[in-house]
């Protein structure tokens, strides 16, 4: 199928959000915050003339998703660019063609595609400072085969949504990252 068909077949940010069932209340608040600046909003807004697409590939469940989604949609409504969203695990097909180092389908991944309907950027699954975070985060966990493992990845899991849902410094990575694909 080709990333026009894709694109069609996706659902606006409206029926995505709607259909939330896990963090509709964090995308919702990130998107109603998320602040652009006077520069962000002249990049932004020239990048109005390339008349570009997006296809997001994303979850409800993830994390990542409710930091990068909201933010990356403002961004896109700025620009002209009209995101159409896919659910992950419904469209593994295309999924499979953006794996993060060949093996993970890590979300949300952002195909950019022209009015031909021809790939032009790929941004995702995340900023490198939000990578940095999540490296040193697991860092501190214990051992994999540690009795308390499990427990202590999911309060850091927590918290780390938490915070990137939450910290302007976060949502500030993801802007910056995102105008240095874009550019």
């Amino acid at each position: 199928m080709t990333l026009n068909k894709w694109f069609e077949k996706g659902q606006t940010f409206e029926q995505y959000r709607t259909s939330m069932q896990v963090n509709q209340v964090e995308v919702t608040a990130v998107y109603e915050q998320v602040q652009l600046n006077d520069e962000d909003q002249r990049f932004l807004t020239d990048l109005r003339e390339r008349n570009w697409r997006g296809i997001v590939l994303t979850a409800d469940w993830c994390g990542d998703a409710a930091l990068n989604v909201p933010i990356i949609q403002r961004m896109a409504e700025v620009s002209d660019i009209e995101l159409r969203f896919l659910i992950r695990d419904e469209n593994l097909e295309l999924m499979n063609q953006y794996l993060t180092n060949g093996t993970s389908r890590s979300i949300p991944i952002f195909v950019f595609i022209d009015q031909e309907g021809k790939e032009v950027r790929v941004w995702g699954p995340r900023a490198d400072e939000i990578q940095q975070l999540v490296t040193s985060l697991r860092n501190d966990l214990p051992a994999s085969d540690s009795p308390d493992f499990e427990e202590k990845q999911k309060n850091m899991y927590r918290e780390f949504k938490q915070t990137i849902t939450t910290d302007p410094n976060m949502w500030r990575a993801v802007i910056d990252s995102v105008k240095e694909k874009l550019a």
